[in-house]
């Protein structure tokens, strides 16, 4: 399995200059590259990654300023371009979304380049060394583990810079599936897990937000092309990035709850790019970015031996999970009660246990809790009221994390 490292870069300023050039030119040869690609498609005819690698040469000689690029960088420039096209021609044949046409990439959609096999080394002392641009301060903050595979220099929208290297490292022996919880995904509610446990979810994004609209409007009223709208961008992209990196932190912790509670982890497959259509709800479903909790649990459970499934979404809410009775209700009404079997619960814990139900017969013997042993939760412990005196102890389960226990 292949995991990523991720360290903050502190490059002088004329190893600013190198890498801005750098990616300048590896961005001018990806556009002519995709218009070389479109013309020659025009003339009835296609182009491989492999006779555009093998035009670099001459290239070099007619541009010198790409001698200034490593050879594999330029590469894998060119392989990027070609893995977009092949991710065009797959969605076209899939028909499950928008093909995507690969686009020509303006500067601020170009901000990585990548040492794919060689011209990197991390020295003795921390410190990363990249060829054509020099030994660059790096902050290692924890020892890499595996074996590295490529190095990727990134610019972030503040333009800070950062090295995430991928390593490989050997898969960890499955567990044999013993216990297993099904997850619920919420607003309200980040997760409500069939345990009757829930992860109430902060909302970074809503709790920034009037800082946000006064910055946005700062940079509004400044003149285009200006350093003092530079400066209010720039702040507005830290005050943006700090808000990814609440959310990141949380979702890490509560993934990492999540992989330890058992053996397999069963979410819903949701569609989240149909359901962010809704610009009702699109705002809030980004913020509490389902997708990346299901990642996240993803590689730790793997980590760990644990596995992670995915099931047909489909009336999970409506349907009782002790009689299979369906149960019409509106999404205001947040209890389920079922007229035939008499089993009322949070319409929340009733879909997890029915998500959890959904978990494939092949996945080994399980140990599910009954539902009768699952009372509704009597108290709750909110993000306001972590750690402040006379509110509840801090849990072993989700250490730091806003929970709601049975």
């Amino acid at each position: 399995m292949n995991r990523a490292y991720k360290f903050r870069l502190y490059p002088k300023r004329h190893q600013i200059e190198t890498l801005d050039k750098t990616l300048m030119l590896c961005r001018r040869l990806y556009n002519a590259s995709l218009e070389q690609r479109i013309t020659v498609y025009k003339m009835g005819q296609t182009v491989s990654y492999t006779a555009q690698a093998n035009e670099l040469p001459a290239l070099k000689r007619e541009l010198p300023e790409f001698n200034s690029v490593f050879s594999q960088v330029l590469q894998d420039t060119l392989r990027r371009l070609d893995k977009s096209y092949a991710n065009f021609f797959r969605r076209t044949k899939e028909k499950k979304s928008k093909a995507g046409f690969p686009r020509f990439k303006s500067s601020n959609r170009f901000k990585s380049i990548t040492y794919p096999q060689a011209g990197f080394q991390i020295l003795e002392n921390g410190h990363l060394e990249l060829s054509k641009v020099g030994t660059i301060r790096m902050f290692m903050h924890r020892e890499i583990v595996g074996t590295v595979k490529t190095c990727t220099i990134k610019r972030d929208a503040v333009g800070d810079w950062y090295a995430v290297f991928t390593v490989e490292l050997p898969d960890a022996p499955k567990r044999k599936v013993k216990t297993a919880i099904g997850v619920d995904l919420g607003l309200k509610n980040l997760a409500m897990l069939s345990t009757g446990e829930s992860i109430l979810h902060p909302k970074f994004l809503r709790a920034s937000e009037a800082r946000i609209k006064i910055i946005q409007q700062e940079v509004s009223r400044k003149k285009k092309g200006s350093n003092n709208r530079r400066k209010c961008a720039r702040r507005l992209a830290k005050a943006h990035r700090r808000v990814e990196r609440q959310r990141d932190d949380f979702l890490h912790k509560a993934s990492r709850a999540l992989s330890m509670k058992a053996d397999a982890i069963v979410f819903e497959n949701l569609n989240i790019n149909g359901m962010l259509k809704n610009h009702r709800l699109a705002k809030s479903i980004s913020d509490v970015s389902w997708g990346k909790l299901m990642q996240f649990t993803h590689y730790k459970a793997a980590s760990a031996g644990g596995a992670v499934y995915y099931v047909n979404p489909s009336g999970t809410s409506q349907i009782c999970s002790r009689c299979g009775e369906t149960v019409k209700k509106p999404l205001s009404e947040r209890n389920h009660t079922c007229p035939n079997c008499g089993f009322s619960s949070d319409r929340d814990i009733n879909a997890a246990l029915n998500i959890l139900g959904r978990l494939p017969a092949d996945s080994g013997e399980l140990l599910k809790t009954p539902v009768e042993t699952m009372p509704l939760p009597p108290s709750y412990r909110t993000a306001s009221n972590v750690g402040e005196a006379g509110g509840p102890a801090p849990d072993a389960f989700m250490q730091g994390l806003a929970i709601r226990q049975p």
